[in-house]
């Protein structure tokens, strides 16, 4: 059995499978999951997800460095990229949210020392019985949210934040009847 919010789309079944909730300490890959979820906010994380790879490409494989000089030519470039979602705000804010993220890495070694500083290193378990018991937001992602809108981060609040600690392990919300609820608490 696995969570039930998958449904029997192959999309996100092969996410739930293979991704959502295995802890994630490679830095490329929050900033991945942070600008996919920035621009995800008011859409369907499936809408994003059937775009990721269009992303990938014009986000150049998810490089802060790279993210963080887009200029304005670029992001009128991005504004016309059929394959990613257009808004420009949000385009806007992962240029912006590259440059903060990039901050970070020279404060703390590296984001993922960062964001994991949040949960003390150590993955939150949580022992839901159904997806509705799920919470959209918690305490701690509302200061998380807190410390990364102080940083200057933009586009990602307390909900999206939640969901990025779901998506990279920070916490496993996979219900306790989920075939993944154990393997992704074995993980680490």
């Amino acid at each position: 059995m696995r969570c039930s919010w998958c449904g029997d789309d192959p999309l996100y079944i092969k996410y739930h499978d293979e991704e959502w909730g295995v802890p994630v300490y490679d830095d490329r890959i929050h900033f991945e999951f942070l600008v996919l979820e920035s621009a995800q906010a008011g859409l369907s994380w499936h809408t994003v997800l059937k775009k990721r790879e269009n992303y990938r490409k014009a986000y150049r494989g998810f490089d802060p460095e790279v993210v963080a000089k887009f200029d304005q030519k670029t992001i009128e470039e991005l504004m016309q990229n059929k394959g990613i979602i257009r808004n420009r705000k949000k385009i806007e804010a992962s240029v912006n949210n590259a440059k903060v993220f990039l901050e970070i890495q020279k404060e703390f070694g590296s984001f993922s020392n960062y964001i994991w500083s949040f949960v003390g290193g150590k993955q939150i378990v949580s022992s839901y019985e159904s997806i509705e018991e799920l919470p959209a937001k918690t305490s701690l992602s509302e200061e998380l949210a807190k410390d990364m809108k102080k940083r200057g981060f933009k586009f990602l609040g307390p909900v999206i934040l939640y969901s990025h600690m779901q998506a990279t392990g920070l916490v496993n919300d996979h219900i306790v009847s989920c075939f993944r609820y154990k393997e992704v608490s074995e993980f680490k």
